[in-house]
């Protein structure tokens, strides 16, 4: 695609700051009484859950979802004008309700953070009507990975991986001569143990990859299907790699700096080399993909031209 096509296609999904611009004033009313309702739950998740390493993913998934939503809009205003309420936004909104309430009242962060999904979609439904949520669909179910799982699910399948993210990283230093060996999930290099934290190979980082993976097919638009599938089955294998390197930059750290250097600043360090890691997998195989495809298609246009010959 030439500069020029794809420039003019930025302009026609870049928003229209007119259109948005005239609706402010029937969705004010809507800001504010969202806002009432879930501010209190948002400072929580702030100075709670979302600081901590497990659930750092809910303000960059929810940040991500609140972009597309608004980058979509135009086209939202265009698919509902004149606007046609859903009756189904109603008890939507009541079982949003009721979900916040329990969530709320009974510390449950999952329900807590389901009713702001629910909430933001019945309000959808209720004044722009069904269209408006199918144009918008996939900002809402990304929107679904910044639920918490049930901790014992997570529980089942994190230690297994922990065990391969382990066993993996015992025997790729151990083939580069360093001094590791390993009793579970627990690594001895030199004079240093280190235990193979939840946070470090489970469920949850692999969901997180999924969704930025999700995030990048959504925004790049591949025509091909082989190419979307392909991509989202290899971010699997891209995020047990990802915490594999995450988990040797943190033994090489701990082995060549100490205790204290692993578990300070270059902890977090570690943490921004998985994504880093994951980021540059992942769209190295995406273009590995497209030269697949490319060849692909090279090659049947080949064979129709000796058919047509």
């Amino acid at each position: 695609m030439d500069t020029g096509a794809r420039a003019s296609r930025i302009r026609q999904h870049a928003p229209d700051m007119r259109a948005l611009r005239a609706v402010l004033p029937e969705w004010w009313p809507v800001f504010l009484g969202l806002a009432i309702l879930f501010i209190p739950t948002f400072y929580d998740l702030f100075t709670g859950p979302w600081i901590g390493e497990e659930q750092g993913h809910g303000p960059i998934i929810f940040g991500l979802a609140l972009w597309l939503i608004y980058r979509k809009w135009p086209e939202v205003l265009a698919a509902t004008t004149p606007p046609r309420s859903s009756w189904a936004g109603w008890p939507v909104l009541a079982i949003g309700l009721v979900a916040h309430l329990l969530g709320r009242s009974q510390h449950i962060l999952m329900l807590e953070i389901v009713s702001i999904i629910v909430v933001m979609a019945a309000v959808l439904l209720v004044k722009r009507g069904a269209r408006a949520l199918l144009v918008l669909w996939f900002p809402f179910f990304f929107m679904i990975f910044m639920v918490p799982l049930p901790s014992e699910f997570v529980a089942a399948i994190t230690m297994p991986m922990k065990m391969a993210v382990s066993w993996a990283t015992e025997h790729l230093l151990f083939a580069f001569g360093y001094p590791i060996s390993r009793s579970g999930v627990i690594l001895q290099i030199g004079q240093y143990q280190l235990l193979v934290a939840d946070a470090c190979a489970g469920l949850q980082t692999l969901l997180t990859l999924e969704a930025l993976g999700l995030f990048y097919l959504n925004l790049m638009r591949h025509p091909s299907a082989f190419r979307n599938i392909g991509l989202a089955l290899f971010i699997v294998p891209i995020s047990f790699s990802a915490n594999v390197i995450r988990v040797v930059v943190l033994t090489l750290i701990t082995y060549y700096f100490g205790d204290a250097a692993g578990q300070g600043f270059l902890h977090g360090f570690a943490g921004m080399v998985l994504f880093v890691t994951a980021l540059v997998l992942i769209l190295s195989i995406d273009s590995a993909l497209q030269w697949y495809i490319r060849r692909r298609e090279q090659r049947e246009a080949g064979l129709r031209e000796k058919e047509a010959a």
